[in-house]
């Protein structure tokens, strides 16, 4: 691919616009396309004040911004996407929607246009299914905020021609952000490993083991994760958290790990959507208050480790069924949403046969396939 590409952004949400300024500072010409002026208005001013910010902080030059103002072309016709060498398509998470789209772009830009997806856990062979070459569609999956995330899966399809996805890393890279190759299924690493962190935290507090606070005090303080894992879903919203839970419940086939809580619909169902309406587990209205947690270290432990237990579990599992490298699992979850360490570097720490053991306890507690353990772990038991 040539690193010199014309990038088209079909989308100028918070993600198109911050794809939008990260390929304009690395040196692109972007056309960013939304179908509603408005939209592209604010997008215009937003991205503006951004690079302007980062003037100020010293991060850029003034010239440098100018320049990568002057790089940013907003268009409400797609066809001023011709041209394009790269299309990168970040609206909403809907499969069909996505599919129509790149369908009627696939008729505007030229035969060598590669068409990139931002999907965060659709399907990338159902939307390149919907292209006369299907084998120019890829997934690329950026995270929010994209200025600030490294971490950039990119995610072939089964008709995506061999080396493409190779191609797009190297573009990705001279962005300055990490790229990761994942196979196309359910939550491609980050969103598929990463859901323990939610839902076995629920499921704590819903057996009433300990509340949302002291949950959140065990990850952070004990653990060394930025945000617990409630404070976390207060900070994206209920909503997308939930819908993405949901959606990769039903993609497994309904698999019971990936099955969404009670406690978190009915927060959706009641509109307590975390910090954007002011209420989710916590309060966030002028008065409110944060609850203390209990700071009881050896409860702490035990929540610590059980819920980074399911997250190496399903590490493992991810190893154990190709969905990527461990050193690219190792990547996403360390520079895509920040975790202190590497989950197979932790599984190591703790030893293999104490995470096997403590798998299998849960699941001797339970008995539900929630609490399987992955072969793959038992397998390295087996060989220490």
């Amino acid at each position: 691919m040539n690193i010199d590409t014309r990038i088209g952004i079909v989308g100028s949400g918070a993600m198109g616009s911050g794809i939008a300024q990260v390929a304009a500072l690395a040196g692109h010409e972007v056309c960013l396309y939304d179908n509603n002026p408005k939209a592209l208005r604010r997008a215009k001013e937003k991205l503006e004040y951004f690079l302007q910010r980062l003037v100020e902080k010293g991060s850029l030059t003034e010239a440098e911004a100018n320049n990568a103002n002057g790089r940013i072309h907003y268009e409400d016709s797609r066809y001023a996407l011709q041209k394009c060498g790269l299309l990168i398509e970040a609206v909403i998470e809907e499969l069909d929607v996505k599919k129509r789209l790149f369908e009627e772009f696939e008729d505007i830009v030229d035969d060598h246009c590669v068409l990139a997806t931002n999907t965060s856990s659709l399907s990338i062979a159902g939307i390149a299914a919907a292209c006369k070459k299907p084998e120019r569609v890829l997934g690329m999956h950026f995270f929010n905020p994209a200025p600030l995330m490294k971490l950039v899966e990119v995610i072939p399809a089964v008709q995506t021609e061999s080396g493409l996805a190779e191609q797009l890393c190297d573009l990705i890279r001279s962005w300055g952000k990490t790229p990761v190759i994942a196979k196309d299924t359910p939550g491609f690493i980050v969103n598929r490993v990463a859901r323990p962190f939610y839902g076995e935290a629920i499921r704590i507090l819903e057996e009433g083991i300990a509340d949302a606070a002291t949950i959140d005090w065990a990850m952070t303080e004990l653990g060394g994760f930025k945000m617990g894992p409630f404070a976390l879903m207060d900070y994206i919203g209920h909503d997308v958290n939930y819908a993405v839970t949901e959606s990769v419940f039903q993609a497994f086939f309904y698999d019971p790990r990936y099955r969404p809580s009670f406690t978190q619909k009915r927060l959706v169902e009641a509109g307590f959507l975390g910090r954007k309406t002011g209420r989710g587990f916590y309060r966030y209205d002028e008065n409110a208050q944060l609850p203390e947690p209990v700071k009881d270290t050896e409860l702490g432990e035990k929540i610590l480790w059980r819920i980074v237990l399911m997250l190496i579990n399903e590490a493992a599992d991810a190893l154990y069924l190709n969905i990527a490298s461990r050193e690219d699992l190792e990547l996403a979850m360390t520079q895509g949403v920040n975790y202190p360490k590497g989950l197979f570097a932790w599984a190591e720490e703790k030893g293999y046969a104490h995470c096997v053991d403590s798998m299998d306890a849960l699941y001797d507690m339970y008995r539900e396939d929630r609490y399987r353990c992955s072969p793959w772990l038992r397998k390295q038991k087996g060989n220490a």
